[in-house]
């Protein structure tokens, strides 16, 4: 019984340090869970997803990303159009409002890592550079978390996206 305690306490104490883990912050931007989806070898295409907090007094603008593991990021957002799933990229940039948050997140504002070098593995973290006007730029990871069981297709699936 004694080492089931133990082993529940050492469980609860690492908790904290996960959630501190997932996440980045400046003077006025606070970064939290940012996460990806593995993707199937050939994929050219992987997404991003995060919260950004502004927690300065000015609005900011998410107006870039880089990372290693693809020749380019951009920002866009999803929206239903007519019954029909569609993406555009946001060319100004996304902005986040002082005092607010803003997600990422699938079905809405997401990044697109576009011509992966490789495939994105379950259980990796990718470094992330996301610029901003208005703020410094910041140094984040994205976890690729494992699929959910559920049909991730139509979120993955960006075969028929092109890049500008």
């Amino acid at each position: 019984m004694k080492v089931k305690a133990l082993f529940a306490a050492a469980l609860i104490a690492l908790i904290p340090t996960w959630v501190t883990a997932h996440e980045f912050v400046t003077e006025a931007v606070h970064i939290d869970h940012p996460w990806s989806r593995p993707t199937p070898p050939g994929t050219p295409m992987g997404v991003g997803y995060l919260v950004i907090k502004n927690t300065g007094d000015a609005d900011i603008t998410l107006i870039g990303a880089q990372t290693p593991r693809a020749a380019s990021v951009s920002i866009h957002e999803s929206m239903m159009h007519d019954g029909m799933m569609s993406m555009q990229p946001l060319k100004e940039g996304l902005t986040i409002p002082a005092g607010e948050a803003v997600e990422l997140k699938p079905h809405g504002y997401h990044l697109m890592l576009e011509k992966l070098v490789q495939p994105l593995q379950e259980g990796e973290s990718i470094p992330l550079t996301l610029e901003f006007d208005g703020a410094e730029a910041l140094e984040v990871e994205l976890t690729v978390e494992p699929l959910d069981g559920g049909s991730m297709k139509e979120e993955m699936d960006h075969s028929g996206h092109q890049t500008e």
